[in-house]
């Protein structure tokens, strides 16, 4: 009887466990995606990329179909990240959204055929309008003006092929129109600015090199004849951008030429960032500060240094309340930077989003450094309290060296200063600032090892055995993360940190010049020696971590560190990895395939080493990061696998970009870049693949051969962090 029980009892329960998941299953299924407002599906579909919207969501129902063609949806439209859209796919688009989209962005869609951008001319609707990086000829160009007629917004490049003359009337009355442009620079020419009247903002990059790939100088004489430059009545924004060359700076003059005329009167954004050590001298500098300090409403500075001075400065920020300022590799000025922001000099320091002090107080490396090249935790601290909305702090080439340990002085930290900045959201530091200073014990055993009576005394380490004993003397070990531990409390939401030694020059000639010009002259310096796997640990406090650069770190040794960095930055999106340890041997190579596989959500991986070995076990752990999209590797003595390296391409079918500078033959190179173009490019129309050997004498003329859109991702580490958000149409 009892079992009969218990049976019926069984039984009653699994009918109920059986109707309630019938219940849960009809109540799951009646709550289907269609029953959802069009608000929310809205708000849902702004998260899909435009091509998928278009070409897959719309074709699932008639609902969708609707919504996916909603005005909110397609009026601003960018094409930039769709790398995987060929020229039909790109034609289907334009022709669905020629009556809908206002905001149009191809930018750096390189892949894209000339007769693709011809369809543009269809979306007469367009507005704002970024082009550059495509294919566009003059000819296309005017067809394309003379179609936009509500045309407000244009960037494209201007390449040597460029010809104003073969611009219609009909075109040069659609530019008179523009209030924004930008302009990629290859060749010296005014481009279309001649025609623009009614410009509020004009932002310049010139990326011309000196000598043409035929070895011919360039010279900016070849702009004889063409149109002057208006005079910028309607101008608000000035912003210039140039890379290493004197024609990039004698071309710049150029277009300034009117400001040593006349100032325009609602000036209120000035960039120009000019690399290397010597910027070329502009005399109407003083003046144009003067007048952007009269009228009180600047919003962002930058200059070279040479255009600088104590009383120009003063006057420039006097009773202005600035949003963006840079004095990169401006030493003269320091102190007055401070006194305007401390003291009164400016009007509300608080609106102060971003500030640029790379390299403002640095001078040659001196074991004995004084306070004045340094540093000073005061002022960093003063400097928190009033500009207490700072997002973007650029600290790079500087220094600041503890020497006094935690309790035995009343000198806090710099990175306890750092940590008052709540707000803060990317940050560059030199890499002594992260040190809590230097043990005397390993002073002193650093000092002995380098003595030259003992060199030839030296016993050769055995292999596989550890030889370090320790020192029963020694104090205790201590892993010297304190200042970092107090920046990471203070400063929880910090997504972009930058950590670079002093001594560090990239490998990668293009930008050279400019990179050399800041680095020590003696050395590296011994506190950022003392930066190692212990610190690198430490950046687990900081889980929203979306970018990370090391760079010149001599003091890691087994890269540990980045192991535990790893498994807590779930989001690293760009990691950047540069000279760290021994430049000798790689000696991180272990935990560094581990911390790769940690890494889900990686989409750019940057690594230079002089001795990478790039094998299958490398490509292995790099094919775990299913997101990844760009790579690239530089080692002057680096060896890769190509059979490995083509597994790789294969298994990432993200990946657009696959640059490799390393060593090998150039046979060996030409030959797998040739097999990886050929056997992926069909299905990948934006695939980007550079293998050359980095000692090889032609790679400058390959470097400037790569799109420019790819070669930030490849160029130098050079902090655009506290820079002023970039100025597009979009």
């Amino acid at each position: 009887m009892s079992g009969t029980v218990s049976a019926t009892i069984e039984d009653m329960n699994t009918q109920i466990v059986q109707a309630v998941r019938v219940e849960d299953t009809m109540s799951s299924a009646s709550a289907g995606m269609s029953d959802l407002s069009d608000e929310i599906l809205l708000c849902i579909l702004r998260h899909v990329p435009v091509c998928d919207l278009l070409t897959n969501v719309a074709n699932v129902c008639q609902k969708l179909h609707t919504l996916c063609h909603d005005k909110s949806l397609l009026t601003k439209v960018r094409l930039s990240e769709e790398y995987l859209a060929d020229d039909h796919l790109v034609r289907v688009i334009l022709k669905q959204l020629a009556n809908r989209v206002q905001c149009l962005s191809l930018n750096g869609c390189y892949w894209l055929s000339g007769s693709t951008m011809e369809y543009l001319s269809r979306c007469r609707g367009v507005t704002h309008l970024d082009v550059t990086g495509c294919r566009l000829t003059s000819i296309c160009l005017s067809r394309l003006l003379s179609s936009l007629s509500l045309l407000k917004s244009l960037a494209f490049d201007v390449r040597p092929c460029f010809n104003s003359a073969l611009l219609s009337s009909e075109a040069v009355d659609s530019l008179s129109r523009l209030t924004e442009l930008r302009q990629t620079l290859f060749t010296p020419s005014y481009g279309v600015v001649p025609c623009c009247a009614q410009l509020r903002k004009l932002m310049l990059q010139f990326d011309i090199p000196d000598v043409t790939r035929e070895g011919v100088g360039v010279s900016c004489q070849l702009m004889v004849g063409q149109s002057s430059v208006p005079h910028y009545e309607q101008l608000e924004e000035f912003t210039a951008r140039l890379a290493p060359g004197e024609v990039n700076q004698t071309l710049l003059l150029l277009y300034l030429a009117v400001f040593s005329v006349h100032v325009p009167k609602h000036l209120r954004t000035f960039l120009v960032s000019i690399p290397g050590p010597n910027p070329a001298h502009w005399p109407a500098a003083p003046s144009l500060a003067q007048s952007l300090g009269e009228r009180g409403d600047l919003v962002a500075l930058q200059l070279p240094r040479s255009w600088l001075n104590h009383l120009s400065l003063k006057r420039a920020l006097e009773g202005n309340s600035p949003k963006h300022l840079s004095f990169s590799r401006c030493p003269a000025l320091w102190p007055q930077v401070f006194q305007s922001l401390l003291n009164g000099g400016v009007r509300d320091a608080t609106q102060l989003v971003s500030l640029n002090l790379s390299g403002i107080n640095h001078s040659p490396y001196s074991d004995c450094r004084s306070v004045e090249d340094q540093l000073v935790v005061g002022s960093v601290s003063q400097l928190a309290v009033a500009c207490c909305h700072m997002k973007h702090l650029n600290l790079m080439h500087n220094h600041y060296h503890h020497e006094h340990p935690p309790g035995l002085g009343t000198e806090k930290h710099l990175c306890d200063s750092l940590a008052k900045f709540r707000h803060l959201r990317s940050l560059t530091l030199p890499a002594c600032a992260l040190s809590d200073g230097l043990n005397t014990h390993q002073v002193s055993l650093r000092s002995t090892a380098h003595s030259s009576l003992f060199q030839g005394l030296k016993k050769a380490p055995r292999v596989g055995i550890q030889n370090y004993k320790p020192d029963p003397e020694a104090p205790p070990p201590s892993d010297g993360t304190s200042g970092l531990s107090l920046l990471a409390a203070g400063c929880p939401h910090l997504e972009t940190l930058e950590v670079m030694g002093s001594s560090f020059v990239s490998a990668l000639p293009r930008l050279e010049p400019c990179s050399r010009a800041n680095i020590e002259l003696r050395g590296i310096c011994a506190w950022a020696r003392t930066i190692g796997d212990s610190h690198l640990a430490a950046l687990e406090a900081l889980p929203q971590l979306r970018r990370l650069t090391l760079a010149g770190l001599p003091g890691v040794l087994r890269g540990t560190g980045l192991i535990q960095l790893s498994q807590q930055c779930r989001d690293l999106r760009v990691l950047s990895l540069a000279n760290l340890g021994s430049l000798k041997t790689m000696n991180y190579s272990c935990a560094l395939l581990d911390a790769i596989k940690q890494c889900a959500q990686l989409q750019e991986l940057r690594l230079e080493q002089p001795y990478l070995n790039a094998n299958a076990a490398f490509f292995e752990a790099l094919s775990c990061c299913s997101r990844l999209q760009r790579v690239c590797l530089i080692s002057r003595s680096g060896t890769f696998d190509p059979s490995a390296t083509e597994a790789f391409v294969e298994k990432s079918s993200e990946l657009i970009m696959c640059h490799m500078l390393m060593g090998g033959t150039l046979v060996a190179c030409r030959t797998l870049q040739k097999t990886l173009l050929e056997r992926f490019s069909a299905k990948r129309p934006a695939l980007s693949v550079v293998i050359y050997p980095l000692h090889h004498e032609d790679l400058p003329s390959v470097i400037r051969g790569i799109p420019l859109t790819l070669l930030d991702q490849i160029t130098l580490f050079q902090s655009h962090v506290a820079q002023p958000p970039r100025l597009s149409p979009l």
